[in-house]
This record gives C-alpha cells, structure tokens and sequence, in this order.
C-alpha cells in the first residue's frame, strides 16, 4: 500500500521506465511504484499472466460462475486495476475488484499520469480516470461485469471477509520501506481471508517474505520475474480437497 503521504510536488514525481509506461516515484522513500524497466512490463508479467490469467483460464468469474474476488494491497496508480479491467473485459470474465488505499494520489498527478496513458494506450485514458474519480468505499461499477471497491483503509485494520478472496495482488513497496506490510501476522491475516486454492502474487521474491508466507500458511513457489528482476513470488491457500482426512 503505498501510504506515503502524496499532496503536492516534490512529494511525488511522475517518471517514465524503460517500456515508455509511467510510474511514481517518492523522493522521500527513494522508491518507486513499480520497476524502472518498465511499470506495464511488470504489472503484466506479475499481476496479470502470474495471478489473474491462470484463475480465469480456469473457469473462475466465467458464465453461470459468481465474480471473482480480487484483493488489491496498494491501489497506486491504479495500474493493475486498469490492466485486469481490460482483460476481464476481452474474456467476458466478472470481477469484484477491492483495493485499499490509505492515500489517494491528488488530481493533478492523476491528469499527469493518465495523459502519459493516453500517448501509450489511447482507450485507457477514460478508464484510469474514471477509475481514480470513482466513490471511496462503494461497490462502484466501472463496467456492468467489473465492481471496483475502494477501501480508504490501512491493511493492518482492515476488516476483510473470510474465506473470500480468489486472488491477492500483494503490491506495497519493498520490505526495507515498508516493513509492517510483510510480517508473518500480516500474511496470516491475508490467508484468513483468502478462499480456499486462493492464490497471492508479489515482485518481491525476498526469502523473509516467503518464509513469513510460510509460517502463515501459504504454499510458494519462485517465478522468473519481469525484466530486470530474476524471481518474483507465487503463493497459494490449500484447496479444501488437499486437507488431509481426520
């Protein structure tokens, strides 16, 4: 969750990476919101084709099935929400998208980045506007088969239902910066509110962080990460098919 106070310059900088998409960067963390070798690059690669697609290629927010629910921790940019909209719309898929968010980028970054959007990929410019100018804490449809949720919550409050979420995109910034967001405590909560055979997705491929996902309860595996990066994380929830017999 990216909750680092942003109101005006130089809190926040808009910059572009290596594939021409745009990011952020906080000065004041020396951090930036997604990789400098390419935002969409990663966004895809790790959220997209390593947590989404699989879930809809198995038939998860398909026809006569309910929607499926996604968790995101760390609205950002709005990025990922933008990418699962528009390939939720390409396979006629349902999504109920929550994303916390304690801090809400100001309207001028918002403009900045969506025209930057815009030189890129023209159709997402109505989009990611409408998805930043969309009501906090309301199930707000941003098509008729995708529900975007935003939740002005820190994670470590939050309430989250349990047994609920099909997909979590684990996106705060880095353990050095954020270390209350990777916590055994943490994970375990997120696998409390995870459904059963859930599956979570991260960049960071940090050893801690897996080990703390293991303690929690969450089977991972290592992927090759986006460019510039060699591993990125894939964790799962046991399915209840895979409970051993009492």
């Amino acid at each position: 969750m990216k909750n680092e106070e942003l109101t005006d310059e130089p809190k926040v900088e808009v910059r572009r990476t290596a594939d021409g998409s745009a990011t952020l960067y906080v000065p004041a963390l020396d951090e930036h919101y997604h990789s400098r070798h390419g935002a969409r690059q990663e966004s895809e690669h790790v959220f997209i084709e390593a947590g989404l697609v699989p879930l809809l290629e198995a038939g998860l927010g398909g026809p006569c099935a309910r929607p499926l629910h996604l968790l995101e921790v760390g609205l950002g940019t709005g990025l990922n929400a933008l990418l699962t909209l528009r390939l939720a719309q390409a396979a006629g898929a349902a999504v109920a998208y929550d994303a916390l968010e304690t801090v809400p980028l100001p309207a001028a970054v918002v403009a900045e980045l969506s025209q930057k959007w815009a030189a890129e990929a023209p159709d997402s410019l109505a989009l990611l506007q409408r998805l930043h100018a969309a009501p906090w804490a309301v199930a707000y449809p941003l098509s008729p088969h995708f529900i975007l949720t935003k939740l002005p919550e820190a994670l470590e409050e939050a309430q989250l239902p349990a047994g609920y979420y099909d997909l979590i995109y684990f996106d705060a910034f880095a353990p050095e910066k954020q270390p209350e967001l990777w916590t055994e405590a943490i994970f375990a909560q997120l696998y409390a509110a995870a459904a059963p055979g859930a599956v979570l997705v991260s960049y960071c491929a940090q050893g801690q962080f897996r080990r703390n996902l293991r303690a929690a309860g969450w089977q991972t595996e290592k992927l090759p990460g986006p460019p510039g990066k060699r591993e990125m994380t894939r964790a799962r929830k046991e399915a209840e098919a895979e409970k051993p017999a009492r």
